[in-house]
């Protein structure tokens, strides 16, 4: 006869699978086609997942992956946590030479949506297509966005569009589906770094300044603020609110190099941090939410940030082993950092959970350049250095 436990509600069958781990939920998986169905239910997984690494769920339970079953990222999770992956080399190309004490060549930055990876290569940026399930790129970009006379040093991808900062001075917009682009002289020197939101772009220079930028309509490249940061602005970037943006500067001067701006008026709101060495300049920075930001630099380390806690002191650190500058850095928004270093070319995974690195990983060899920019999916991570770009497939 059937068991009187088919007799119950499926939301009490549910209930009594929530007490369950794991790994008894898959020894429950093995039982029979119905509790197979039955233990593969995402609401059975999602308490799990939320304390996965990098399983697509942020601090506040947003889903950011809803196409992915649940199970199967807590699956993918552990290959992340144990450093179970496939290593490939997906893109190669010529290096210039580096000159130290001047400016810096090809140093590749990228961003990644759904369906394809963006790449800048000297003065251009490439867009290459994902191929299917995620298993590296095409080999041919199947676009290409140009308009610097020199190379290209940071970008940012936002509402269809690519907003780029480079060597010559100036900032270009490009629509990414359209012929539509704009061009417009910036900075005095290179332009370090950009971000855009909300019709307005941030840009910060070697020239000591940061500017903000109006993209509405009749206002095009027409420059709101310029702010005097006395300092090289190395990062900025613009707070989820749209009410402020943080500038991350070299700290050769006698202010902290983080510091925070009213996006309205110009004006300085906070600096954070007191205990910054001179040259402990602040390469990337990563806002969480409006008040969690993460920033990292020639310091070696990584610092967590509360804006509602204290300005004065990070709430959280962690220290690069190697005494080596991270050039990098980017989170789940959960409990995972990935940051990528100037030792050998190594990226690192971090549980902010634990104090020391989770896992690591090599991509050059000792006579190769620091990984200058990650990005991440919920499968791969992939890592440029000067010469390559290295996808990492941890559903292998």
């Amino acid at each position: 006869p059937p068991s009187p436990l088919w007799a119950l509600p499926e939301e009490l069958l549910l209930l009594i699978c929530s007490y369950l781990d794991a790994q008894a939920l898959g020894r429950l998986a093995q039982v029979c086609r119905r509790l197979r169905f039955l233990s593969s239910r995402d609401v059975l997984w999602r308490r799990m997942a939320r304390g996965c690494l990098n399983s697509g769920f942020t601090q506040l339970g947003t889903d950011l992956a809803p196409g992915i079953p649940v199970k199967e990222r807590v699956k993918v999770s552990q290959n992340w946590r144990h450093g179970r992956c496939r290593r490939e080399t997906v893109l190669k190309w010529k290096c210039k030479q580096v000159v130290f004490f001047s400016s810096f060549f090809l140093m590749p930055w990228m961003e990644l949506d759904g369906e394809y990876l963006y790449l800048s290569q000297a003065e251009n940026i490439q867009a290459y297509p994902l191929c299917p399930e995620g298993a590296g790129l095409q080999c041919h970009p199947q676009a290409i966005f140009s308009g610097h006379q020199e190379d290209v040093c940071r970008f940012v991808l936002a509402n269809s569009h690519i907003v780029s900062g480079g060597g010559d001075g100036s900032i270009v917009l490009h629509k990414i589906h359209g012929s539509y682009s704009v061009k417009f002289s910036a900075h005095e020197q290179e332009v370090n770094c950009v971000d855009f939101q909300g019709g307005l772009i941030v840009s910060g220079s070697r020239d000591r300044t940061a500017k903000v930028w109006s993209l509405s309509t009749g206002r095009v490249g027409q420059c709101l603020h310029t702010v005097q940061t006395e300092d090289r602005v190395w990062s900025i970037a613009i707070s989820p609110l749209l009410s402020s943006f943080v500038t991350g500067t070299a700290c050769c001067g006698h202010t902290s190099p983080l510091r925070i701006w009213d996006l309205e008026s110009g004006q300085l709101l906070t600096c954070l941090g007191t205990d910054f060495h001179h040259g402990a300049g602040v390469l990337d920075v990563f806002y969480e939410t409006p008040s969690l930001l993460l920033s990292c630099g020639y310091d070696t380390y990584i610092r967590y940030w509360d804006i509602r806690t204290s300005t004065r002191k990070c709430v959280q650190e962690w220290e690069e082993p190697h005494d080596s500058a991270l050039y990098c850095i980017r989170s789940d928004k959960n409990h995972m950092i990935a940051s990528g270093s100037s030792y050998y070319g190594v990226v690192r995974l971090w549980d902010k959970r634990q104090t020391r690195c989770l896992q690591s990983f090599h991509l050059c060899s000792p006579t190769s350049s620091p990984v200058y920019c990650l990005r991440f999916s919920t499968t791969h991570l992939y890592a440029a250095v000067a010469s390559a770009l290295h996808v990492l497939d941890f559903t292998a």
